[in-house]
């Protein structure tokens, strides 16, 4: 666990902008994660740095060159980050704009006939797109149900609706609601046994900030993050696209490059700060390996929070010394269950005749940051199975502390007296 090498916390939350304070409103725990992570002090002054820059890629003058040195530079960054070699990286307006697009490339260029398949389980960035373009593409929209129970969808799930026919199909990493990551190459495998040829889209928004990805065994074709939520920045997206669903038809300008996906002039701070976050997560990582080389250093990095991240949702859950755990709250009910080890640094409860709303009031007066999640188009699909109407998001990440689940209990005793 993190806290338990000396001084490294300390380290980690000095990186971060607003660790412990709200600009608006003072000191604060933030335990909204899942809306959007901390970002880096280090992506904030490279954004300033790059929004000054007048110059644009592609003239012939050394601040262009510089410009494009620094986009190639951090495509090989996230080559590394992301665990691939292959393929391609380039960036959008935000990560449910590169789904749609990426899985509208997917359905509109893939053989006719057949059908697309997605679950119950994802969030609706790539659910309504793969919903919109299976009308439009004319194919048949198959659905593969989630585990209310576990809070998660299996590849056995996914097996039993895929057939020979499926064109394309869209997985979700990790719920933003339920908090539960799946084993995408298990789910990738059993799409490829009897459609070998299925184009598969990856949303790893949720996921990004929770651990290692490896792109390279999840034989997948798409893999989207939004930066924001791996402590970069608001404005942009980051999609990785394999070569065969490049090959295929898609939106180009006329006459250009056809192997190319970005449209007008991208913001080179954009990929500045996604190696600002590579060279963050390497710096981490070398705090748990002695390896010389820098990917096995990111994924130790992403292990050590996945680690931390697990030890902070069990003490949430099971409780610190003398300070009671949700699981030992009375009312409380917690989404895929009390012990889940698919939980990736989420949970997600509501208490019996409250509103959750109430119980985040009282914790954002308390100084501890949460989020209400209601039965509408974005969560939904996970709560109205299970008969809620809304409950409280609690989303941690590494740079959170036991210190800071400890308050969240005591506020939580308090509340609930």
């Amino acid at each position: 666990m993190i806290e338990t090498i000396p001084n490294l916390m300390p380290q980690i939350r000095d990186r971060f902008a607003h660790v412990d304070t709200c600009p608006f409103t003072g000191e604060r725990i933030f335990f909204e994660n899942a809306g959007g992570a901390l970002t880096l002090k280090s992506v904030v002054d490279t954004s300033a740095k790059f929004a000054a820059i007048p110059d644009n890629q592609g003239r012939d003058n050394a601040a262009s060159h510089a410009l494009v040195d620094i986009i190639k530079t951090a495509k090989s960054d996230a080559a590394d980050l992301f665990g691939v070699t292959g393929g391609q990286f380039f960036v959008g307006e935000s990560g449910t704009e590169l789904l749609f697009r990426v899985i509208r490339s997917a359905a509109m260029g893939a053989q006719d006939g057949g059908n697309i398949v997605g679950s119950t389980f994802e969030h609706p960035a790539s659910r309504s797109a793969a919903l919109h373009w299976a009308q439009h593409s004319d194919r048949p929209y198959l659905s593969v149900a989630h585990h209310n129970e576990t809070g998660l969808v299996t590849a056995d799930d996914y097996a039993a609706v895929v057939d020979a026919k499926t064109r394309v199909a869209t997985i979700l990493h990790s719920s933003p609601v339920t908090g539960m990551g799946v084993d995408v190459a298990a789910i990738s495998a059993a799409i490829r046994a009897v459609a070998p040829e299925c184009f598969i889209i990856v949303d790893g928004i949720q996921n990004a900030a929770h651990g290692a990805i490896d792109i390279e065994s999840y034989d997948i074709d798409g893999y989207v993050v939004s930066p924001y939520k791996m402590f970069s920045r608001h404005g942009y997206g980051f999609a990785w696209v394999s070569d065969r669903l490049t090959a295929l038809s898609h939106e180009q300008l006329l006459n250009g490059p056809k192997e190319a996906w970005e449209f007008g002039t991208r913001d080179t701070g954009s990929y500045a700060t996604m190696s600002d976050v590579v060279s963050y997560l390497d710096w981490l990582g070398g705090h748990f390996s002695t390896s010389t080389d820098r990917r096995e250093r990111l994924v130790t990095a992403g292990h050590a929070i996945l680690a931390h991240e697990t030890e902070l949702t069990n003490a949430m859950i099971h409780g610190i010394g003398n300070l009671k755990g949700l699981a030992q709250i009375d009312g409380v009910e917690i989404i895929g269950g009390i012990d889940n080890p698919k939980r990736k640094g989420l949970v997600s409860f509501r208490i019996q005749g409250r509103p959750s709303s109430d119980i985040v009031t009282a914790l954002n007066d308390r100084g501890i940051r949460t989020h209400t999640r209601k039965a509408d188009h974005y969560s939904g699909g996970i709560l109205n199975p299970l008969g809620w109407s809304d409950c409280v998001r609690v989303s941690v990440c590494h740079y959170n502390t036991l210190d800071e689940i400890r308050a969240f209990l005591t506020a939580m005793q308090d509340i609930t007296a």
